[in-house]
């Protein structure tokens, strides 16, 4: 599952995406208003966790534009420092799915975060699915021409990010953020060492092959569809 994060604390950021990823979940962070809501609408989220205090446009206008946009499904919990009933009513009408008040306690966002999540399977994209091969996000499941093929939990978090970006190319930067939640590398090779993993068991044997190498740019998941 893919979680973005719009805070302008840092501080609050990284605690959350610390321990959300220690739950297994991709978490990518934007601390600036316009930003999250730029990186909201451009990529595939299972969830949002948005502020309302933000710099450059306010939680409440970039829930009010995500949730016009049509079938537009990721869940949106809202964090306030108000502890109001009408600033409760008030996200909610707007089209928040939960919320939060601060100080936030880790224990009750995961909670509400699984809560969400089990809803209705209507509302989350379970699985990712091209050509042969199906990416089931619930249970963590890649199966290639029907059969299935047993990654390492890291290898499966490179996967489900690379084919949400599609024919996008992720940096090595990304990856390492958020697959690592790291900026430097103390080994240089680790990341090139998961991606071979990764294609020996996704790629190898079959005449399509899904992830790319973009030269000085880092690593593309292309379905080969144009």
């Amino acid at each position: 599952m893919r979680i973005l994060i719009i805070e302008d604390s840092e501080k609050t950021a990284s605690f959350l995406k610390k321990g959300l990823k220690e739950k297994g979940y991709i978490v990518d962070v934007e601390n600036d208003g316009m930003k999250g809501y730029i990186t909201a609408q451009t990529n595939i989220y299972d969830l949002i966790i948005l502020d309302v205090m933000l710099p450059s446009m306010d939680g409440h206008e970039i829930l009010e534009k995500l949730k016009k946009i049509k079938d537009y499904n990721t869940f949106i919990i809202m964090v306030t420092a108000k502890d109001s009933t009408s600033e409760i009513v008030h996200c909610l009408q707007l089209g928040a799915d939960d919320y939060l008040v601060k100080p936030i306690t880790f224990p009750e966002l995961v909670a509400r975060i699984k809560a969400l999540l089990r809803r209705s399977p209507v509302n989350v994209k379970e699985s990712l699915i091209f050509d042969d091969l199906e990416i089931d996000l619930n249970k963590q499941l890649v199966i290639r021409e029907g059969k299935e093929l047993f990654l390492s939990k890291k290898e499966f978090q490179i996967l489900e990010l690379l084919a949400r970006n599609n024919k996008i190319t992720v940096s090595r930067n990304e990856l390492l953020e958020s697959i690592w939640n790291m900026t430097e590398l103390t080994d240089k090779n680790i990341i090139e060492v998961q991606i071979n993993r990764l294609r020996s068991k996704l790629d190898e044997g079959f005449d399509k092959k899904f992830i790319k190498t973009v030269r000085g740019g880092g690593y593309m998941f292309d379905d080969g569809i144009d």
